[in-house]
């Protein structure tokens, strides 16, 4: 598998579990929004692309729907099924590349894809995998830029990248996040919990 496929080794931070108390308000406000657009979705079931330690997926798992994930790391997935278990959910989690996924083995009624497209070399070849196994629903999420490198840059990170945090090599504006996703998918609701961009939105029909 190309190292352009994937989050370079050693960018994985569990967000979630911040003892910032910066950070543990704006997970909120980003936690506050993936649930707000879950429920719009209202599904039974959903595959998250990316899963990391599991977080959003525990998250649907809670609302009863049955979720399964995949991640580019196997570290992280052995981390993620501990987190489950702990939780009392048996989440089906597999090692696996985004540009691996087929339909209709891997399709589900809401695909999940947040802190991912960021990553991606190939963005249009996986937008194009996204809505091939999207059955009818995208939830995804991206950092908002230009805010999301001032706001590395005030607390003095990744100065000499200009504030980009290493892995990232897409940026995109909420306005730029949505024209490309109007690509192939139809959007329902746009919400932009700061510092990211996330959207629900729906497959575009032929």
């Amino acid at each position: 598998m190309k190292a352009s496929q994937f989050q370079p080794a050693g960018n994985y931070y569990d967000k979630y579990q911040s003892k910032n108390p910066v950070e543990q308000h704006l997970m909120r406000r980003f936690l506050q929004c993936f649930d707000r657009l879950a429920t719009m979705a209202a599904v039974h079931d959903a595959h998250e692309v990316g899963c990391g330690e599991g977080n959003l997926a525990m998250r649907l798992a809670e609302r009863g729907v049955s979720v399964r994930g995949f991640d580019i790391s196997p570290e992280v997935i052995e981390t993620a099924v501990k987190n489950a278990r702990a939780r009392g959910f048996e989440i089906p989690y597999r090692t696996g590349s985004i540009y691996e996924l087929q339909s209709p083995s891997d399709s589900a009624s809401l695909i999940v894809c947040c802190e991912v497209m960021e990553h991606l070399e190939e963005p249009d070849r996986a937008l194009s995998i996204l809505a091939s196994v999207a059955r009818p629903y995208l939830l995804v999420s991206v950092p908002r830029e230009p805010i999301w490198r001032m706001l590395n840059l005030l607390r003095g990170a990744y100065i000499s990248q200009a504030g980009n945090t290493p892995g990232h090599v897409q940026h995109w504006s909420t306005r730029a996040f949505v024209r490309f996703l109007r690509e192939k998918f139809e959007i329902i609701k746009v919400q932009k919990p700061l510092p990211w961009t996330m959207v629900l939105c729906r497959v575009r029909k032929n």
